[in-house]
């Protein structure tokens, strides 16, 4: 018996509703929504799930970001034309198996032990012979033999025109066709198990219990009764973040249009999150030791949570997913990038906010914005002769993102290091427009001869950050170059300095070439500075090369850029040295390091003016609250998944490795004992069965 793959037949008038029920339980169909279902694991295996909409923008644009939107390709296995194929895929699936089932078992109860002589002949496995008992005995003799060799066996007796005849109609391998019920039995269980899992039971509620998701902000204890689900949900998946020292017994559940908030049975309160590190500063370990808090009884049982080893109560799952920050105690210092406005300190919690003050008017409030604390940022910092000289082209990936501290690029030698604690900051002006810092606590040595502090900015989440590399001076503060660019916006420092490099570059019996270079090096400071009554456009280095430009034939640029960074250097320099002296410090000794000062210096000032915030804040203190996030999940269709699983590898195994095999002997009465006729028939024809007929033939009628 072959499983049809025909759909239901129907008795009904209506050639629509029978085309439909046949077209629905047919396997052709179950094939093809299968085959969708494939596709759409694919898309969102590959699209990543769940982001917000401004990332897809970014990433792909608005067209296809809106069509992907509206296709819910976000929120692929949520989706409900997901969710509506599954159901057609189980209902198609179970009427193939309500079909196919009955005749199946019938099949399998039958031997077709009526078989005729004649059809024995017309099957490919087919021998003849001479036995000497009589075909009584012979039947008798033939059917133990073939049931020790694990046949099932049922005799029949005939009237033939020469007397009695028997018929032995033999089967084995009959696990096979049970294995296709198991396997297609095993799709409708993971089906079901799959939907019983997700958002199906969810969406239902949303739908018919007047639960709708929640799009605003705000504290979880003001978000109303219908955002929220109750304890006694069958099924949900959601995160919840507990910081040290806390109790939550909320989840969220996120939805392509906002979130739901799931309560639980109990309550989490975690006593300690534990990371451990390995001698590299890698972390090895994520742990958390929490109490539930039962709501019921009241009772109070500790447990200790870790990846891949969660907890349970009361049929949730309590699984380590990641960790964040629980709300740490940070102090700030806010540092004028220009030199000359007084620093001052800012206080916060992370997650929280404070109102910062530019001017008078309402416009230049600016709103500070704690954002994130790292303790520990482990980078692989081998390939220390690489440098990024234009830190507008910089990020972590062009500069040390290259060598950032997960293990994964193996092409380079890695010296993984832990350079210390880092903020991440927004500031947000009073239009509602926002731009995120991320700064280093401590200088960095990338191999440069200087260690630099690294002031990153982005605009979008979706951006990189770019890092603005600042020289620390010999104390490792922000002072020595933030006095250097203090000194650069005066203008009598810039004519002292321009003064003092042009006599101690020139001889002093030359007035002539020191008054020349003296108006060379004085235009290059003016440019460098962005000074407009140079005439030219912007600061930095790109001002004097666009000065060049205009003036310089093509021919001798090359030669006059050199000229003019040897001159800004040395006129920095003797820059830099009045400032140390206004300061009441020694001056800087010649040497590599202050050579490597003063070359990122050059760079640093160059790119200051386009840093887009007039300071920087550096992180001063911190005391760190951690918080672990756990995913909790309700999902008693894993164990249908399970089942289905079990009976999925049963099925395939059955089906791919046992062979059905039925055979018939017909004993006829015959002068000498008995004529034998004999045929085997096989769901596949492999040269294994060549070989069990052979043998069988052998035995069976000791033919050769």
């Amino acid at each position: 018996m072959t499983a049809s793959i025909q759909g239901v037949r129907v008795a009904t008038p209506s050639p629509r509703l029978r085309a439909a029920v046949e077209l629905l339980s047919s396997m052709r169909f179950a094939i093809s929504l299968l085959t969708v279902i494939c596709i759409a694991s694919v898309i969102g295996t590959i699209l990543r799930q769940q982001e917000p909409a401004a990332n897809y923008v970014n990433q792909f644009g608005p067209f296809w970001a809106q069509l992907f939107l509206s296709l819910k390709l976000n929120a692929v296995y949520s989706a409900w034309w997901f969710l509506l194929i599954l159901a057609f895929l189980v209902t198609s699936t179970s009427l193939c198996i309500a079909r196919n089932t009955p005749k199946i078992l019938a099949d399998l109860r039958g031997y077709k032990e009526h078989l005729r002589e004649q059809s024995l002949q017309a099957f490919h496995h087919k021998a003849q012979g001479e036995l000497a008992d009589a075909p009584e005995a012979a039947a008798r003799n033939l059917g133990q033999a073939l049931s020790r060799a694990g046949w099932k066996v049922r005799l029949q007796q005939r009237a033939t025109p020469q007397g009695d005849g028997w018929m032995i109609a033999a089967k084995a391998g009959a696990v096979n066709k049970i294995g296709y019920i198991a396997a297609h039995s095993a799709i409708v269980l993971v089906c079901l198990g799959g939907l019983l899992d997700g958002d199906l039971i969810v969406r239902a509620q949303m739908l018919f219990g007047g639960k709708t998701p929640y799009t605003g902000g705000g504290m979880i204890a003001d978000v109303p009764a219908q955002h929220r689900l109750a304890p006694t949900n069958p099924t949900f998946r959601g995160n919840l973040l507990v910081a040290e020292g806390t109790q939550a017994g909320t989840a969220i559940l996120s939805q392509s249009d906002g979130i739901l908030l799931q309560e639980l049975p109990f309550t989490i309160e975690l006593k300690k999150f534990i990371v451990e590190h390995y001698s590299t500063g890698m972390p090895k370990l994520f742990a958390s030791d929490i109490v539930i808090h039962d709501r019921e009884t009241g009772e109070a049982v500790p447990a200790r949570v870790e990846v891949n080893h969660p907890a349970r109560w009361r049929g949730v799952e309590i699984y380590q997913s990641s960790f964040d920050d629980g709300g740490s105690h940070v102090k700030l210092q806010a540092v004028p990038l220009d030199g000359r406005a007084p620093r001052f300190e800012v206080q916060g919690n992370i997650g929280g906010s404070t109102q910062l003050a530019r001017g008078t008017s309402q416009s230049d409030k600016l709103t500070l914005e704690f954002t994130a604390l790292r303790v520990i940022n482990v980078e692989n910092l081998a390939d220390g002769s690489r440098s990024g000289a234009d830190p507008r082209k910089v990020d972590l990936r062009e500069s040390i993102g290259e060598r950032l501290g997960a293990a994964n690029k193996t092409v380079t030698k890695k010296e993984l290091r832990n350079v210390g604690p880092s903020i991440t900051y927004k500031l947000r002006d009073a239009a509602g427009q926002a731009r995120e810092f991320h700064n280093y606590m401590l200088p960095i040595d990338l191999g440069e001869g200087v260690p630099l502090f690294l002031l990153g900015m982005r605009e979008t989440p979706a951006d990189n950050f770019r890092y603005l590399r600042v020289p620390a001076d010999e104390q490792g503060s922000l002072d020595g170059f933030l006095r250097l660019r203090a000194a650069l916006d005066d203008p009598a420092m810039r004519a002292e300095a321009v003064r003092r490099y042009s006599r101690s570059a020139t001889d002093a019996s030359k007035p002539q070439v020191t008054e020349q270079l003296a108006a060379s090096a004085g235009q290059a400071l003016a440019l460098f500075a962005g000074d407009p009554a140079a005439g030219g456009k912007g600061a930095g280095l790109a001002a004097v090369s666009d000065y060049l430009e205009a003036r310089v034939p093509e021919a001798e640029r090359s030669r006059a850029g050199e000229v003019v960074v040897r001159i800004l250097g040395g006129v920095l320099f003797e820059l830099n040295q009045m400032a140390r002296q206004q300061a009441g410090l020694a001056p800087m000794e010649q040497g590599e390091r202050t050579q490597a000062f003063m070359a990122q210096a050059v760079l640093a000032l160059g790119d200051v003016a386009l840093y887009p915030a007039p300071m920087a804040f550096e992180l001063k203190d911190f005391q760190q609250v951690q918080a672990s996030v756990f995913q909790v999940t309700r999902s008693p269709g894993h164990y249908i998944v399970y089942l289905g699983c079990a009976l999925l590898i049963a099925g395939v195994f059955a089906m791919l490795y046992v062979r059905e095999r039925r055979l018939w002997v017909w004993l006829a009465p015959a002068q000498a004992g008995s004529r034998a006729t004999m045929a085997l028939s096989s769901n596949r024809q492999t040269l294994e069965t060549d070989r069990e007929f052979d043998r069988l033939r052998q035995q069976l009628l000791n033919a050769p």
